[in-house]
């Protein structure tokens, strides 16, 4: 027999929202604890089935990334169910623009990892090294000066999102701690990014793993227990990214001695640091337009009023999760090339890009069950019928469009991995921004607001009609960084 009253199945429902969220504490402890007692080293990405190394490259990846994302979403599960739905906008609101400011250092972060991947093949120790001192150098000079440029420009920010009056307040709180902590998620993609370069994808998993388990056990604390509100969920957030990206510095300099992290050595080599701007700063501009496009189409779901936003953002975090293998498979695939590159075995970087190609398209299709599963998801941010058919919209319009993101990430990977760093830029800005803004506000004004969600899929097939025969033409083989500190030519029959 079922709850007939209001209070009882409320109490009913935060009870299940705890168990949910203890459960994922849990899990993380879990995982945390069964990573510790592996001995985990590098891995060799130059020999064995192309296949099965960029696949088992990737598991560790994907549960780190779902990891990460659980974590997130618990930020929005919280608050959707125990501060309201202005909060739960608040949240997704805030996203971009975090991302935005973060996105150069994360540029630099992937140009790190590129050529920390190809040194590695190479075995070349002392440029893998000095590659290491200066990107941390970076970090440690510039995150303080982007934390103040952050904390500044939040209330400007807000106003130029058109952020509803009923949202501003917890947009601005929720902002502006996210800014005070923004080395700890800086801090953890570097370390992340620089453990992938050597093929070591397992560990990146711990560091979540903690992070996870203290961001929820922080969250029922400050939010269910103290009432802190979007408060208590972003003091969560930025606790758990700085103690994990800690936690990372010590395990790494412990466990890998080749890769020895050292944040404060103050050491820089300008010749490395070039290199790192040519290879990462396009993806930094790439992600920094991504952010300013998000908080572009921001602006026009927001004009909708709160309750379309919050069904918005959190079917948002839904895509994210949908997203994982693809992403997770072409980083490995980025890696995977780095290395074989690095190792002048060219061959195999036509084997894995087929393979990264299959494994994709598969998990484009595998990613339509979040269509029928959607109105059951979208209920654990909110039960108000209208956030769900707004995150349904969504749904509905984003998912079939995934074999196309699959196809154009994977190309753009591997030429990321041989050192193309142009084209993925210019594909990524052709499809976010150049065709997706204007593709939203279009299709809003004559086809009403629920069908502006078509315009990621129309920009993902506008950046293929650019990326398929630049990638054919096989411009992109003569980008390679090094081979024991040499440029490396692909041949032709690297393509596959």
């Amino acid at each position: 027999m079922g709850f007939t009253s209001g209070k009882p199945r409320a109490k009913c429902e935060r009870q299940h929202t705890r168990a949910l969220l203890l459960a994922g504490f849990c899990g993380g402890l879990f995982v945390a604890q069964a990573e510790i007692k592996k001995r985990s080293a590098s891995t060799d990405m130059t020999t064995g089935s192309a296949a099965s190394r960029i696949l088992v490259f990737a598991l560790p990846l994907l549960a780190g990334s779902a990891l990460q994302q659980l974590y997130n979403m618990v930020d929005s599960i919280v608050v959707g169910r125990f501060v309201g739905s202005t909060a739960l906008a608040a949240v997704g609101v805030a996203f971009p623009v975090v991302f935005m400011l973060s996105s150069l250092f994360m540029g630099l972060g992937m140009g790190a990892m590129v050529m920390v991947s190809q040194y590695f093949g190479a075995k070349d120790t002392d440029n893998l090294r000095r590659t290491l001192d200066t990107v941390y150098t970076a970090l440690m000079v510039g995150v303080i000066p982007l934390s103040v440029f952050g904390a500044v420009i939040v209330k400007p920010i807000i106003s130029m999102l058109a952020v509803p009056a009923d949202m501003q307040a917890e947009t601005f709180i929720y902002l502006i701690i996210l800014m005070i902590g923004l080395i700890g998620s800086l801090g953890y993609n570097l370390n992340a990014g620089i453990l992938q370069g050597v093929g070591n994808s397992k560990v990146p998993l711990l560091f979540l793993a903690i992070a996870c388990a203290i961001n929820i056990g922080l969250d029922l604390l400050l939010v269910v227990v103290f009432h802190m509100g979007v408060a208590g969920v972003a003091i969560a957030t930025i606790v758990a990214q700085i103690f994990s990206w800690l936690f990372g510095i010590f395990y790494i300099n412990r466990k890998f001695p080749e890769v020895k992290l050292r944040p404060f050595s103050f050491q820089f080599d300008r010749r490395i640091f070039k290199e790192i701007i040519r290879l990462g700063l396009p993806t930094g501009i790439q992600m920094s337009l991504f952010s300013i496009a998000s908080m572009v189409l921001s602006r026009l779901v927001n004009s909708y009023g709160s309750t379309f936003a919050a069904g918005f953002g959190a079917a948002n975090k839904l895509d994210t999760f949908a997203f994982l293998p693809i992403q997770s498979i072409t980083t490995a695939a980025t890696s995977f090339t780095g290395q074989n590159i690095g190792a002048n075995k060219l061959h195999r970087v036509k084997d894995g890009t087929a393979a990264t190609l299959k494994m994709c398209l598969g998990f484009s299709i595998l990613g339509l069950l979040v269509i029928p599963a959607g109105p059951y998801l979208m209920r654990m941010f909110s039960d108000d019928p209208a956030v769900i058919d707004a995150g349904m919209a969504f749904i509905y319009r984003i998912m079939p469009c995934y074999s196309l993101l699959a196809v154009l990430f994977t190309l753009n990977s591997v030429m990321r991995g041989a050192g193309e760093s142009i084209m993925p830029m210019v594909s990524a800005i052709l499809s976010s921004t150049v065709i997706r803004v204007p593709a939203a506000y279009i299709l809003a004004a004559f086809f009403g607001r629920d069908n502006l969600n078509w315009c990621y899929g129309i920009g993902w097939l506008v950046a293929l009609c650019l990326t398929v025969p630049y990638y054919l033409s096989g411009k992109w083989k003569n980008r390679a960084v090094t081979r024991a500190g040499e440029t490396v030519e692909l041949p032709p029959e690297v393509l596959p």
